[in-house]
């Protein structure tokens, strides 16, 4: 006979048991994008109006690169989990599978294009 109380079985627990890494991923994702955007938004900043040539040296060199890459593919993640929330909270049945999946399709596929052009440009 188990001798623990119905909140000591679910604590830590939520409806679907990992609701505690979720918020700590998105806590995580959000900090990171808080000094990724910033970063990302200078040196794109900086690109705009100047010619082709400079444009692809700038996204040649490896920090302007893998800050790119990395907004890229945070953000994305983050996107996904979000939107991923959202949608569990808010459709039911065949449709919330079905956006779930659209989800995770559009969230890959935005980040190997965005990843694809920036290898195509930095390489």
């Amino acid at each position: 006979m188990r001798y623990l109380t119905a909140r000591k079985r679910a604590e830590g627990k939520g409806a679907s048991h990992t609701g505690t890494e979720h918020h700590w991923y998105m806590t995580v994702s959000a900090v990171g994008l808080a000094f990724l955007i910033p970063a990302f938004i200078i040196v794109v900043g900086r690109a705009i109006g100047q010619g082709h040539e400079a444009v692809l040296a700038t996204f040649a060199r490896p920090f302007p690169a893998i800050l790119t890459g990395l907004t890229i593919l945070v953000g994305m993640q983050h996107f996904q989990k979000g939107a991923t929330m959202m949608i569990e909270d808010y459709a039911q049945g065949s449709t919330r599978k079905a956006l779930i999946m659209l989800v995770i399709v559009l969230s890959w596929t935005i980040t190997a294009t965005g990843l694809f052009a920036l290898a195509k440009i930095a390489l």
